[in-house]
This record gives structure tokens, C-alpha cells and sequence, in this order.
């Protein structure tokens, strides 16, 4: 397919006035703004975030705080509202800052504002670098100089206030630990002072009372037993006279003869000399019987008072009552003691885990308070470091200086951009008719739909005046927009609205400013 030069030409010409218009607004609006943005200044500060001169492995830091970490709470509590607001009233940062609302003019700030941090890696540096750009070399140098001061100022209070707090807490945990220890002191020396008859350390001794309170127990009613068969042997012998003893004796002698002497008579006869014998013999003692036993129905004469013997036997009795209350004492106190040692026994089982309980408490907050003493020791010296700034801080190495050459605008990329959007415009609007017309203009183009070769084509015969009408009208709308364009540029720059803060709060809208 062969490219109609011709036909393309006249379209262009034909388009030429609205082609123009969108090259002029465009170009002119980049070259107007380009021409008539003010002078930006940029300057800019380094810092270095310094390691401890005092080495970690001696007085370790309570500030533990990694340094990405610190410089990012330093930049959020830079860029503040509060801070954004205050330095661009303090140093007058715009020249229409009066007018402008609070939230334009922080959002202004932080646009302007760029912080950079650089990590040396493990080992190396950590650095950040400050910058800002604005309308004076001598206020950018002086935001620099402030930004510098507040990071600064930011960096030792963030550090001594960490350091601070750490302390006071540690404070306040050896405070209440403290108490705690103490109250657990005092509980278990009350439950000793409550259970003092009772306690484990006492365990040993109180079983070894026990088995001596038992085998003295066992002693006594062996003495009790024996007590009492002397008192009754004491009672049995004292109830029966010398003579009654003798009477009875040579009775219970009678009854052995006799029966003797039966069992000699049946075997010999009343002749056999030891027959005759033992007949004598019970005679004599049937004789000394009867005599006694006539003794005894004769009236006992009047008593005379007690005899010697009889005030002997009844002291003894009394000596012997006396030793059996004793032992029935002594067994009767010896078993209370048995039964309370070993309730003392059986309660001390209880109480020993119970006081073990206590003492695993005590232990731990002992413990506890051991490690917080030694933790407040370490933030006591921290907090020292910190305070006169022996710790990590940061240290200025380049400060913000006052710029002799402005940092911008670009102009020349800002006209070129222009330009450029200009001719976009220009050739997109072409083309973009060219693409939504869909009329037949050329032979070639009904050669295409038909897909035969017509035999002959009539083109629209357009007469002289048309013509001349038709290019009289391209050539004024050429010559207005030519001229127009620039004029209503001038206009609404001058009357309405700077074409510098129009293409600003249009890019602003697109999302590209």
C-alpha cells in the first residue's frame, strides 16, 4: 500500500488551527512556566551516628536500640507538624506563608525536605544526610543548620530519656521487690514464731523424744506390774499371824501324814514299824491341832495398842501405795507427752511443706531482687554514660553551607517538556480523528471496502469560491490561534493566575507534582 503524500497534506492543513492550538497552549504553558519559575537554593548537612567511646564490653548500654531504628524515630519526630510549621514561620521559608493554610505549608516542607541514611553494613558508618531546597541560599542554609540542631537535640534526648526511664524502672522494681522480700521475711518468721513446736528442723529431735517417752513408758508400767504383785505379796503376808502361819503348817503336815499312812496300809499292816511310826507321829501332831484349836475359842484378851510389827507393815503398805501412784502418775504424764510429740510429729509434715512453700518464695523473689539490683547498678552507670554524652550519639561532619548557585528550576528541560507534550498533543489529535473516521475520501479506500478496482471514480468538484472561502477561514483560524494563544496566555497570567502555579496545580491533580 502505497502512502498518499498529497492526502495526508491537506488533512494536516485542514487540522492545522486545532494542531497549532494544542502545540501553543503546551509549549507556552512549559516555556512561560520554565521562563518564570523563581530560583530554587538546595544545601545540605551530613551526620554521623558515632559509636560509644566507652566499649559495650565494659559498661554495657541500657539504650539497645538499633541505629536504622533510632534515625527513624528521629526523622518522624523531625517532620512534625508542629516542627515543619514553626521553622517556616521562624526563617519566613515562603513569601506568601501568611495566607497559606497550615496543612499547604507543611506539606510544602516536607516536599522540600529529604533525608538520606547510609548503613556501612555490620561494621561500617552509619551516616545521614539533611537537605532542603527553597527560594534564599540564606534560608535553606538556615532550615539545614535547624533541622541539624533539632536531630541533635532529638538524638541526646531520646537516649538519656531511654536511659532515664530504664533506671526509674529499675528503681521502682528493687523498691517493690524490696518490699516484697521483706513481706515474705516477715511471713515466714511469723510461721515459725506460730508453729514453733512444731517445725522441720525439730523433725529428728521430737522422734528421738518420742522413742525415749515410749521406752520409758514401757519402764514404768513394768514397774507399775511389779508395784503392785510387792503391794499384793506385801497385803498377803501381812493378813496372816506367825501362829496362824505355824497352825497351818502343821495342818497341811496332819493331811501328808495321813494320807501317807492310807497309802502304807495298803501295802503293809497296822504291825509294819513305819506304820507305827507315822501313827505316833499323828498323834502327836492330832494333839498339838486340838490344843491350838482350843486356844483359839478362848477370849483374846483386850488390845494394848499397835505392836511394833503391825506399825511396820503398815508403813510398808504405805511406802508401796505410795510407789504405785507415783508410777500410775508418771505413766499417765509420760502418755500426754508421748500423745503431743507426736501431734508435733504429724504436724510437722504439713508445716514443712508449707514452710518449704515460703521458702521457694522467698528464694525467687530473692532471686529477683538480685538480678534488679544488678540490672539498676548497669542502668545507674548507662545513665551516666548517657548523660554526659560518653555513649552513641550523633556528631555533625558536614554542616549546611550557604549555596552561591541555585539548585533549579530545569528550564530547559521544563521548555523541551513542553514542547515535547505540545507535539504529542498535536499529532495524538491527528490521529485520533484519523482513527474515529470511518467516511470514505479516496478511491483507494473504496478499492479496500469493495475489494474490486473501480472503473472510474468522480471526486467532488468544489467551486472557485468555496475554495477561496475555505482557505480564507484555515488561514484566519491559523493566524487567531497563532496569535490568540499567546495573547490569552499573557492575559491570564497577568490578571488571574500565574501560568507557573497553574501547570503546578494541574501536575498537583495528576498526581505528578
Amino acid at each position: 500500500m502505497n502512502l498518499d503524500i498529497g492526502f495526508y497534506r491537506s488533512l494536516v492543513l485542514r487540522r492545522l488551527p486545532v494542531m497549532t492550538l494544542f502545540f501553543l497552549l503546551s509549549s507556552g504553558l512549559g516555556i512561560a512556566t520554565a521562563l518564570k519559575l523563581p530560583e530554587v537554593y538546595s544545601t545540605s548537612a551530613r551526620l554521623l551516628l558515632q559509636a560509644p567511646q566507652i566499649p559495650a564490653s565494659m559498661v554495657p548500654s541500657t539504650v539497645q536500640t538499633g541505629a536504622a531504628e533510632q534515625l527513624d524515630i528521629i526523622e518522624q519526630r523531625l517532620m512534625t507538624r508542629s516542627n515543619m510549621i514553626d521553622i517556616a514561620n521562624r526563617f519566613d521559608v515562603y513569601l506568601d506563608i501568611r495566607g497559606t493554610r497550615p496543612d499547604t505549608i507543611v506539606s510544602r516542607m516536607r516536599e522540600a525536605t529529604k533525608i538520606q541514611r547510609r548503613s556501612g553494613g555490620l561494621n561500617g558508618a552509619t551516616m545521614m544526610t539533611i537537605s532542603f531546597d527553597g527560594r534564599s541560599p540564606q534560608i535553606v542554609a538556615n532550615v539545614v543548620n535547624e533541622y541539624v540542631t533539632l536531630v541533635l537535640q532529638e538524638n541526646s534526648k531520646f537516649r538519656v530519656s531511654r536511659a532515664e526511664n530504664t533506671l526509674e524502672f529499675f528503681e521502682q522494681e528493687v523498691e517493690r521487690l524490696g518490699v516484697d522480700l521483706s513481706r515474705k521475711s516477715i511471713e515466714i518468721e511469723q510461721f515459725k514464731s506460730e508453729n514453733a513446736d512444731a517445725l522441720p528442723q525439730d523433725r529428728n529431735f521430737r522422734i528421738g523424744l518420742e522413742s525415749r517417752l515410749q521406752n520409758r513408758l514401757d519402764d514404768l508400767e513394768s514397774d507399775l506390774v511389779r508395784a503392785r504383785q510387792h503391794l499384793d505379796n506385801l497385803q498377803l503376808r501381812f493378813s496372816v499371824t506367825p501362829g496362824e502361819v505355824e497352825k497351818n503348817e502343821r495342818e497341811r503336815q496332819l493331811l501328808i501324814l495321813n494320807a501317807e499312812i492310807e497309802r502304807l496300809r495298803e501295802n503293809y499292816d497296822e504291825s509294819n514299824p513305819r506304820v507305827i511310826r507315822l501313827k505316833n507321829r499323828i498323834e502327836q501332831l492330832e494333839a498339838v491341832v486340838a490344843a491350838d484349836n482350843a486356844a483359839e475359842q478362848q477370849p483374846s484378851p483386850e488390845p494394848q495398842g499397835p505392836t511394833e510389827d503391825e506399825v511396820l507393815r503398815e508403813i510398808s503398805l504405805q511406802e508401796a501405795k505410795s510407789r504405785i501412784a507415783t508410777l500410775e502418775s508418771q505413766i499417765e504424764s509420760t502418755k500426754v507427752s508421748l500423745k503431743e510429740t507426736r501431734e508435733r510429729i504429724s504436724a510437722t509434715t504439713a508445716n514443712s511443706f508449707q514452710l518449704e512453700e515460703l521458702e521457694r518464695d522467698l528464694a525467687r523473689v530473692q532471686s529477683r531482687y538480685d538480678s534488679a539490683v544488678s540490672n539498676l547498678n548497669s542502668a545507674q552507670v548507662s545513665e551516666r554514660v548517657e548523660a554526659t554524652a560518653q555513649g552513641e550519639r550523633m556528631n555533625v561532619i558536614e554542616n549546611a553551607n550557604v549555596p552561591q548557585v541555585p539548585s533549579g528550576p530545569n528550564r530547559l528541560g521544563i521548555a523541551a517538556a513542553g514542547i515535547i507534550i505540545g507535539l504529542g498533543l498535536a499529532v495524538g489529535y491527528f490521529f485520533l480523528l484519523e482513527v474515529l473516521n470511518r467516511t470514505i475520501r479516496r478511491p483507494a479506500e473504496m478499492s479496500e471496502i469493495l475489494e474490486t478496482e473501480p472503473l472510474v471514480t468522480i471526486p467532488y468538484m468544489e467551486s472557485r469560491m468555496k475554495r477561496w472561502f475555505r482557505r480564507t477561514a484555515l488561514v484566519t483560524a491559523t493566524l487567531v490561534v497563532l496569535v490568540g494563544v499567546p495573547l490569552g496566555l499573557w492575559y491570564v497570567d497577568t490578571n488571574y493566575l500565574p501560568l507557573e502555579l497553574i501547570v503546578e496545580r494541574g501536575l498537583t491533580k495528576l498526581g505528578l507534582g
